[in-house]
């Protein structure tokens, strides 16, 4: 008869032979979430729709006419360039989810909207192929046609394989054609704050840190802000919201720009684009305070230092012309004033500090960072009893420690992580958790003594 073997819980085993447990040695465990996400609504010529899509850094450089219809250079690409001039992932939502897909005999825009006018298919006898044809699709812009497509040896159109711009009708007869353009493309009836109600079911669920809005529509901005709210101390989606020129919003997760763009035929809500994609990549050992402006647009930086001030006072995110007469640069660069949302109506549980974006970076990345760690690694998991509880703790003090190492928090203790305790449940866990959020330097007092 064979000896025992196997695992064992308890040492309870009744035949003779080995039993070996395999565990992993106790370790700290901490993930810090990354930053640089944000999540904009607009109302596009091209693009899906009835979706969210994502589009990171490097695919809107290299491919955006594939997601919103034009090349990078293009003029209406203007303010996404300013949003991922620093973004380093967006999740977008088409607002103009009802228009009609421009088509011709040969096949239909893969999405509806007016962009799809401007596509057009060639059909040519393929030399080295008998009875086969070169089928090529094009895009103009500025009237310039460009090839996107071209499929070789096609001898019948269910041969055809849809591209990033056109699905091909399987039915049609192919017939040599020099250039047949798409018609009938629109974008749809006017955008209306339903089409914003149903884009925030479609975000809520995604993870982004900076929710964006362009336009200076009072009742979307209201919607917004009430969005920004409940995500924010209901479902524990730590987000704020950049938009433009709404005062006495008095709420840390709103950031409201006062600035204008004066470039013509442009929105002058557009540097919520910029500020959108800093904020959200911003890490949380970082302050844009002082942050050079380095997008394309013209903003107005036309006010004097008392407007400044006042603007500071009223929770506005500004920015303002700074020159340097000494190095030589005496037109100056536009630059942030403050990096301040809205919140300022102080109270002893909540002082200026949570005006500072700086410090609601840390506690949001900090309630994210948290909530993971116990979502992961002990919800259901880890038994509710002294030695689970201590484990907690030695986590979070982890997690406290990697704040502290790139300087999100100073002096940080593990004292200050009390042990948690059980709640008046089994399952509860109660832990109280003291941090210092560390902020950049903006103001210098000196005084000089002379002898």
């Amino acid at each position: 008869m064979a000896l025992g073997g196997g695992t064992f819980l308890f040492h309870n085993k009744v035949l003779p032979g080995a039993y070996i447990n395999f565990v992993s040695k106790t370790r700290p465990y901490a993930e810090v979430a990354d930053r640089g996400y944000g999540a904009m609504m607009l109302a596009l010529d091209w693009g899906p729709s009835g979706e969210v899509f994502r589009v990171d850094v490097d695919e809107f450089q290299k491919n955006c006419q594939d997601y919103f219809g034009y090349d990078f250079g293009h003029p209406k690409m203007k303010g996404l360039r300013d949003l991922f001039k620093h973004l380093k992932t967006g999740q977008f939502y088409r607002l103009n989810s009802d228009g009609e897909k421009a088509s011709n005999d040969y096949g239909k825009a893969k999405y509806a909207g007016i962009r799809g006018n401007d596509l057009g298919v060639s059909v040519q006898s393929d030399p080295d192929a008998t009875s086969a044809f070169i089928v090529t699709t094009y895009i103009t812009t500025n009237d310039v046609r460009k090839v996107v497509d071209k499929q070789t040896a096609v001898s019948k159109a269910s041969d055809l394989v849809d591209n990033a711009y056109v699905e091909f009708k399987k039915n049609a007869n192919l017939v040599a054609t020099a250039y047949t353009a798409f018609t009938g493309g629109t974008n749809g009836s006017v955008v209306t704050s339903k089409n914003y109600q149903d884009g925030l079911e479609f975000l809520e669920p995604y993870y982004f840190n900076i929710l964006g809005y362009v336009g200076s529509d009072e009742t979307i901005k209201n919607l917004l802000i009430a969005f920004t709210s409940r995500v924010r101390n209901f479902t524990g989606a730590k987000c704020q919201l950049v938009c433009h020129g709404k005062k006495g919003v008095n709420n840390e997760g709103v950031i409201s720009i006062l600035n204008t763009v004066t470039d013509q035929g442009e929105d002058p809500t557009s540097a919520v684009y910029w500020t959108v994609g800093s904020e959200a990549s911003c890490n949380i050992n970082e302050s844009l305070s002082n942050r050079r402006y380095d997008g394309e647009f013209t903003i107005n930086t036309k006010y004097k230092q008392f407007e400044l001030e006042q603007a500071i006072k009223d929770g506005m995110f500004m920015f303002h012309n700074v020159s340097d007469p000494v190095g030589g640069n005496v037109q100056g660069e536009v630059r942030v004033l403050k990096d301040i949302n809205t919140f300022t109506e102080f109270t002893k549980e909540k002082n200026q500090d949570f005006a500072l974006n700086q410090v609601i970076r840390v506690l949001d990345n900090w309630a994210i960072d948290a909530g993971r760690t116990f979502n992961k690694m002990y919800l259901g998991k880890v038994q509710n009893d002294a030695d689970g509880r201590r484990a907690l703790w030695g986590d979070l003090v982890y997690l406290g420690e990697q704040y502290q190492r790139v300087r999100a928090i100073q002096n940080f203790d593990d004292k200050d992580i009390e042990i948690p305790t059980q709640g008046d449940n089994k399952e509860d866990v109660i832990v109280n958790v003291n941090i210092q959020p560390t902020v950049a330097m903006e103001k210098l007092y000196m005084t000089v003594i002379v002898e």
